[in-house]
C-alpha cells in the first residue's frame, strides 16, 4: 500500500517540540558528568573473560593472579554470565574439592545484568545501588563485551571531582 505524498503546506502547521528546550542547569561538573556523560570516561577496563567451559578451578587461579573481583564469561562473542568473588563463596566454598574440575557454567551467576557504554555514569550507580551489584559489565552496540565497572573504578572516578 502506497503512503499518500504529503505537500508542503500540510507540514506549515508542524511545531518543534524541542524549540523551547532549556538546557539542564548542574550544580557542578560532577552532577553534570553523571548526568552527560558516556560510562567510559569512568575506567571501564582491564577486563578478563572466560568460557563457560573454562574449569573452575582456572577461574578462581586467575582471579588471584590478577587480582580480579570478577570474571566475565563470553561465548561466542556474547556476554552469558559473570564470575565474581560472590559465587566462590555462595557456590563452591563448601564443595570446592568436588567441582573444582567442573565448568564454570554450573556456578557462574547466567544473563547478569549490563549497561551500554553510552549510557550515563547516573545509570550505571543507580543500577549497581537499586540492584545490589558489586560489577556491572558494559557492552557496546553490537553486544559485544568492551569493559565492567566495580567499586574501586566508582570511587576513582568519584575522586576526581572531590578532590578539586
Amino acid at each position: 500500500m502506497a503512503r499518500p505524498k504529503r505537500s508542503a503546506s500540510d507540514l506549515s502547521d508542524f511545531e518543534d517540540p524541542l524549540k523551547n528546550y532549556e538546557k539542564p542547569s548542574y550544580a557542578d561538573a560532577l552532577e553534570r558528568s553523571l548526568s552527560e556523560d558516556p560510562v567510559t570516561v569512568m575506567e571501564t577496563t582491564p577486563f578478563r573473560t572466560i568460557t563457560p567451559d573454562t574449569k573452575i578451578e582456572k577461574a578462581m587461579r586467575m582471579m588471584v593472579e590478577d587480582d580480579l573481583a570478577c570474571l566475565m564469561v563470553e561465548d561466542r562473542g556474547r556476554l552469558v554470565g559473570i564470575f565474581s568473588e560472590r559465587d566462590v563463596l555462595n557456590r563452591i566454598a563448601e564443595d570446592f574439592e568436588a567441582i573444582k574440575h567442573g565448568p564454570i557454567r554450573v556456578v557462574m551467576t547466567r544473563d547478569p545484568v549490563y549497561i551500554h557504554d553510552t549510557d550515563s555514569p547516573a545509570v550505571a550507580l543507580n543500577l549497581m545501588a537499586v540492584g545490589g551489584f558489586r560489577h556491572i559489565p558494559i557492552l557496546d552496540v553490537d553486544d559485544r563485551i568492551v569493559g565492567i565497572l566495580g567499586p574501586i573504578r566508582v570511587v576513582r572516578y568519584l575522586q576526581r571531582f572531590l578532590e578539586d
